[in-house]
């Protein structure tokens, strides 16, 4: 009898042993197949069980939850949706995250290991972190101008504090409401189809991932690269450019929009926006010149995020004088986002320093403890500050007394840059309008802002112009971060 009961015992703990280890099998070894395995819901359902962390501008919420009551239980809401969806994205229990929602999605979702109390919590205790907030650098204000001076025709906003990186505002018209997108019902799928069929492209964030030919705005860069080099030492003498502009090697003649350019001085040219100087200097600076002050200033980076990816905007090295003199005066291959642009302005204000611009100020628990900071990052010095003065300067007179008058701001020195950027088969479509400026109060040294408009879709293509379409979206949003915007 003992001994059948001994061999009972040795029985019944192999069988112990071996549900043990099919056990240990299933969870450490099978664990993750079963994890991404589309009938499997748990991950869901906990993702979904709490409230998901807010986003903050100017310290109040603008994204929420909502519980629906079902197995997943709460969904994204937004306050403002249009308006900073460009800075927010969606979170979708359908279709996943995008933008902010997406780069900070381990905070806001409560899964960062950051935002337990002691490491290793979560994994003992098998519990799951309350969602952190995301304080980001957005000004609400200056939001809120880009987005109404823009009225929903197709274009983009993006403004940065100089000094610091600092994204002050990123807004990208027309756009959509995130919210429709949150559940994962009959109408999610709808408003999906609906976005992706739009062929306004709704959902494409225009200031940070998408490209335009930037037009006159990169004067700038060519000007910069022309004192940087050495090819201009005063910027009064005359350029000996002439008008028309024949483009080396061919037989296509350039011209300008208004009379004089013909041997006008840098100031000048800079001032009237003539494209024949510009032209010229850009050949004469040479593509390796030109390219390294465009490289110095951002251009061709696969690197920048903010947190997410911005993109590439791109210089052209691999060209003939004909396209580089194109190129000089932002055609031809020459691409920019407006968040570069709106860079490149600031680092004119700043004395040629280069902050890599931020969106996100800090990451907090949900009981407001900070988990982590923007903290110190690098400073490139792109141009000296003597190249940089001499830039601001002519910037001022665009402002002051040349084409971008409508940027002007009572008790504030303004400088800018207008543009008109050709596109199209033939140059067939409707010019895109550009603005780039930079902003602070007549008492303060330290510039306050620095901003890039484009607008796609100015509605008379015979008087398109960077001045009159762009500029006064640009003076209300530097208005806006110099003030609290009501008396302007």
């Amino acid at each position: 009898m003992n001994r059948n009961i001994r061999h009972a015992r040795i029985f019944s703990l192999l069988l112990l042993v071996a549900l043990i280890v099919n056990a240990a099998r299933v969870q450490l070894v099978r664990g993750p197949e079963y994890d991404a395995n589309p009938a499997n819901r748990r991950p869901a359902i906990a993702r979904y069980e709490q409230p998901r962390g807010d986003i903050l501008v100017g310290g109040v919420p603008v994204t929420g939850s909502v519980d629906t009551g079902e197995h997943l239980r709460f969904e994204r809401t937004y306050s403002e949706g249009p308006m900073y969806a460009p800075v927010t994205g969606f979170a979708s229990q359908e279709y996943g995250t995008s933008l902010l929602e997406h780069a900070e999605d381990g905070v806001l979702s409560g899964s960062d290991p950051l935002l337990a109390p002691l490491p290793l919590w979560n994994d003992v205790t098998g519990g799951r972190n309350p969602g952190g907030d995301v304080v980001t650098t957005i000004d609400p204000e200056a939001q809120r101008a880009a987005y109404e001076g823009l009225a929903g025709r197709k274009g983009a906003v993006a403004a940065v504090e100089p000094g610091t990186g600092r994204v002050l505002a990123l807004v990208s018209t027309p756009s959509y409401e995130p919210g429709d997108l949150s559940g994962n019902g009959a109408s999610v799928g709808r408003a999906w189809r609906r976005l992706n069929t739009d062929p306004d492209r709704p959902m494409l964030n225009r200031a940070v991932s998408r490209t335009y030919p930037p037009g006159s705005t990169f004067k700038v860069v060519t000007a910069a690269a022309a004192l940087e080099t050495g090819v201009v030492r005063d910027l009064d003498a005359p350029t000996g450019s002439p008008d028309p502009y024949t483009l080396p090697g061919t037989r296509t003649r350039l011209t300008n929009a208004v009379a004089g350019c013909a041997d006008a001085s840098l100031r000048e040219a800079f001032e009237w926006s003539c494209n024949t100087v510009f032209a010229r200097l850009g050949v004469a600076v040479g593509v390796h010149g030109l390219a390294a002050t465009a490289r110095a200033l951002g251009f061709n980076d696969d690197g920048l995020r903010v947190p997410f990816p911005v993109a590439r905007s791109t210089f052209d090295t691999s060209v003939d004088d004909a396209q580089l003199a194109l190129s000089a005066i932002g055609q031809y291959n020459t691409r920019a986002t407006p968040l570069q642009m709106a860079v490149v302005a600031g680092a004119v204000a700043n004395g040629g320093q280069v902050h890599p611009p931020y969106l996100v100020e800090r990451t907090t628990r949900a009981s407001g403890v900070v988990v982590a900071t923007a903290g110190s990052r690098p400073v490139r010095q792109a141009l000296r500050p003597s190249t940089a003065a001499r830039l601001a300067s002519l910037m001022r007179d665009v402002v002051d007394s040349g084409t971008g008058g409508n940027a002007a701001i009572p008790g504030a020195v303004v400088g800018g840059k207008t543009g008109t950027a050709q596109h199209g088969v033939g140059n067939s479509e409707t010019p895109y309008a550009w603005f780039v400026s930079w902003a602070r109060d007549e008492a303060e040294v330290e510039p306050r802002v620095a901003v890039a408009v484009v607008v796609e879709d100015a509605a008379d293509r015979a008087h398109v112009s960077g001045g009159g379409v762009a500029a006064p979206i640009a003076r209300a949003v530097m208005a806006a971060v110099l003030s609290d915007g009501s008396r302007w």
